[in-house]
């Protein structure tokens, strides 16, 4: 395995499973965010299987070197290190994992999966600023941070002491980029209108569900969001 982890691009970063595809294939979907220049992969599940997630990696990771993207393009698997490591075990490139503040610790994810592997971490939505400050980041390769907009993928993304949904102004992630000291990918209800003014912010890149994956055509949609960020 070439060291993507070295490499690692998260400027243009799809999240999908097979809840937001409107029924079509994933690996299909995937296939053509890549074409169109999306950097990252997260295969993210609630409702699949341990098989299922296994069978998506695989026909994810197909498209992938299919287009000849496999030492750029990473493929991360959303909180399930039991997935990453068995689809490893039957030859499918997994590049790593993404975990959230109440999965599987970093620590755990990095001594299982090696110092060549991607871990990913959800920064906390309440007290963000104050966290990627004093954060450990020894075994964590970038943080996710959001949400920009409400949006329907993530209804449990975080809410304030009145119950309101935390939502993240541009000046926080401003803020945030300048004292992260790791990469930073910001998503939630992420629309191509979004990008120049998040571009401006510093942050590395974007992460995005529904606007390609339930997209009425994916391969339009993740060819504006990936033009729109280069050439913002």
């Amino acid at each position: 395995m070439s060291n993507i982890r070295q490499n690692l691009d998260i400027s243009a970063y799809l999240v999908i499973g097979p809840e937001n595809t409107n029924n079509r294939d994933v690996g299909e979907i995937v296939k053509w965010a890549v074409e169109m220049g999306f950097t990252c992969v997260q295969v993210r599940s609630k409702v699949a299987s341990a098989r299922q997630m296994i069978a998506l990696c695989r026909n994810c990771a197909k498209a992938i070197f299919e287009l000849g993207r496999s030492d750029s393009v990473a493929l991360l698997v959303d909180d399930r290190l039991d997935v990453v490591l068995a689809a490893r075990e039957e030859g499918i490139k997994v590049d790593g994992i993404h975990v959230g503040q109440s999965d599987i610790p970093v620590h755990v994810c990095r001594k299982f999966l090696g110092e060549d592997s991607i871990v990913g971490l959800s920064a906390p939505t309440t007290s963000l600023i104050e966290y990627v400050q004093s954060a450990d980041v020894s075994d964590i390769d970038y943080f996710g941070a959001g949400p920009l907009h409400e949006t329907a993928t993530k209804p449990d993304c975080g809410l304030d002491e009145n119950g309101v949904v935390i939502t993240r102004t541009f000046d926080e992630l401003t803020k945030l980029a300048s004292i992260s000291p790791i990469p930073v990918v910001v998503g939630g209800g992420v629309k191509t209108r979004d990008l120049p003014a998040l571009k401006k912010t510093g942050v590395a890149g974007f992460f995005v569900v529904s606007a390609v994956a339930s997209a009425d055509d994916p391969k339009k949609a993740a060819e504006e969001l990936v033009s729109t960020w280069s050439s913002s």
